[in-house]
């Protein structure tokens, strides 16, 4: 696999960040450091990805004239500050999802991009997917005809414990943000903004949303439904549905998986199954390096002004189901 020899820096080594350093290696892309509030936890990542400069701080790490990008995995309400420490550094920018917590911390961390000449883009690694492509180029082609509808869920059994990082107000918990992401973000690459959200959730004894409902609708034919949820495991597929046919994504549809096209009759017009190296986490790094490479901001797969009506459509549904976090 060509990359363009980008040198990657991790900021915040757990789980998310493993997956993603792995998917690295694997694929001949650079891994140069890692920083961590924890001198331990560091060292044991750098071990483990054979990563050469290892960081005891956050500001470490973006001081490293080694690194040419960073891969910001914390938590969702450091995201937008950190964000904006990397680029003032003269980094170009990898932020995990949900990108910020708001809709104005998104606008301030891509026009703050934007100013200095650098990428910034939101690791929804989904949207960069080979699976995620073709099924572009099939809607492209109207194989469906006029498109009526997306339904699409996320949901897992994960951890009650109250203490847990998914049920912690004061890290940004909940299903919506961790989870629905996911489903909002396909039915943004889909249909765009909708013009109407309507949302209802239900809640931990912390406060952070359980579960969450969203009908999306566009001011036409269209309509989007989706649920996501922490507190129990369902089917976690996709399907977008036309006038003349239908695609439908198999388990885990936001993973790099298969999917079957159908027309009205039922025959099965196409079947595709992915075929990546790793998790595929790669493929966001490698979009990013791309744009550096040629001397582009944003990526036209997932542009900035759509990463920041995502985050208006989040706000919207907390908004609806009175989901606040401290310090709002």
């Amino acid at each position: 696999m060509t990359t363009t020899g980008l040198r990657w820096g991790i900021l915040g080594p757990g789980g998310i960040a493993q997956a993603f350093a792995n998917d690295l290696v694997l694929n001949g892309l650079t891994v140069q450091a890692v920083g961590s509030r924890r001198a331990e936890v560091a060292a044991a990542f750098a071990e483990k990805y054979d990563v050469p400069n290892v960081h005891a701080s956050y500001e470490a790490l973006l001081a490293d004239p080694e690194v040419d990008a960073i891969y910001i995995a914390t938590p969702h309400p450091f995201h937008a500050a950190q964000a904006l420490l990397a680029l003032e550094a003269g980094k170009h920018v990898l932020v995990e999802k949900p990108f910020t917590l708001s809709q104005a911390e998104a606008e301030a961390v891509t026009t703050r991009a934007r100013e200095l000449g650098l990428v910034v883009l939101e690791a929804m690694w989904t949207r960069f997917l080979p699976h995620m492509a073709r099924i572009r180029e099939i809607l492209g082609e109207g194989t469906l005809g006029e498109l009526r509808s997306i339904v699409a869920d996320h949901t897992q059994n994960l951890p009650s414990d109250p203490a847990h990082r998914i049920n912690a107000l004061e890290l940004g918990g909940g299903a919506l943000l961790d989870l629905g992401i996911y489903p909002i973000s396909f039915a943004s690459a889909v249909f765009g903004t909708p013009a109407q959200v309507t949302a209802s959730a239900t809640f931990r004894g912390t406060g952070a949303d359980a579960a969450v409902a969203t009908v999306f609708t566009y001011g036409d034919d269209r309509i989007a439904t989706t649920l996501s949820a922490s507190n129990a495991h369902g089917p976690n597929v996709a399907s977008v549905i036309g006038t003349e046919g239908r695609i439908d994504i198999d388990s885990v549809w936001y993973s790099a998986t298969s999917f079957t096209v159908y027309n009205n009759a039922n025959d099965v017009l196409e079947t595709f199954t992915s075929n990546v190296v790793g998790r595929g986490m790669q493929f966001q790094a490698l979009e990013l390096e791309r744009l550096v490479a040629v001397g582009e901001l944003e990526s036209d797969l997932l542009p900035h002004a759509e990463t920041v009506s995502i985050m208006g459509t989040l706000d919207e549904i907390r908004r609806q189901i009175g989901l606040v976090y401290p310090g709002e």
